[in-house]
């Protein structure tokens, strides 16, 4: 009987020392771009899940006013959205420095659709230079109008979503190979410059996940292999250890640990979210 409930205070113990973990934004205010859909969308809902004041960014107004009304509001957040093109950097320094000029974000998550897909010895340089300012450029440009921010307030997490190819090239996919590497490094410079200031930087890096990014992947190698495209899906399944395609919500999970007051101590890393398919450490 004694040994049952010192059993018993071990793990009650232990569980408090897990309920007590820092989850909390409440208070926060969040930026995520490329939010009104996919993980970008399941990212903001996680993040007002823990209480965070989410902004979503997003070229389409009525996809944004969709997204708004799956937040979570019972913590009293107060949610809301902005029509912004990623690709110009005008719009960018316009319309996101006037919201930077009424409120700090304390959390950004850096999330922009993919390049089109297709082998890297057909792409033209006109692709990558585009590729390079939808993703990299837009990325550093964001992130400068929110840092001041960050630095008054103490607390910054910038998250980016980038891709499994920044630790092994996927196929047919060589421009979006060859701009995630660059946005990798440039992230873990920033990481490096920002972690005095108490800064997190770091990037998710999802596997095959269940949105229209990868349905468009898996009709273009479908396409260019003569294969049908469920034969291409279940290929794709069966590369992934865990025999599955990724969940929006599963990616989205990461972010909000690695944007919450816990993951304090961890920055500049390349967080796969995979199932295991990634197959270098």
């Amino acid at each position: 009987m004694f040994r049952v409930s010192v059993a018993i205070l071990y793990i009650c113990k232990n569980f408090i020392k897990i309920i007590r973990m820092d989850l909390s934004l409440i208070n926060k205010n969040a930026l995520v771009c490329g939010g009104s859909r996919g993980i970008g969308k399941a990212s903001a809902i996680e993040l007002a899940n823990l209480g965070a004041n989410v902004t979503l960014v997003a070229r389409t107004e009525s996809a944004l006013i969709e997204a708004i009304a799956e937040l979570d509001i019972s913590q009293g957040q107060i949610h809301s959205y902005l029509v912004l093109d990623t690709q110009n950097e005008i719009d960018i320094r316009n319309k996101l420095g006037e919201q930077v000029s009424k409120h700090e974000f304390h959390v950004l998550v850096n999330n922009t659709g993919g390049p089109p897909s297709g082998p890297i010895v057909d792409a033209q340089a006109q692709q990558f230079e585009q590729a390079f300012r939808h993703h990299l450029v837009a990325n550093h440009i964001i992130s400068s109008l929110l840092i001041p921010g960050m630095k008054r307030s103490g607390y910054g997490r910038i998250i980016n979503m980038i891709s499994t190819s920044v630790k092994q090239p996927l196929e047919n996919l060589g421009v979006s190979n060859t701009v995630r590497g660059a946005v990798a490094n440039w992230a873990k410079t920033l990481a490096n410059e920002l972690a005095p200031f108490g800064i997190t930087v770091n990037n998710v890096l999802p596997g095959a996940t269940r949105t229209e990014r990868l349905n468009e992947i898996i009709q273009s190698n479908a396409a260019k292999s003569g294969k049908s495209a469920d034969e291409v899906a279940t290929q794709m399944k069966n590369s992934v250890p865990m025999n599955r395609i990724g969940e929006p919500n599963e990616i989205a999970a990461a972010v909000a640990f690695l944007a919450s007051p816990a993951a304090s101590y961890i920055t500049g890393i390349n967080l796969p979210v995979d199932g295991g398919r990634t197959k270098s450490l």
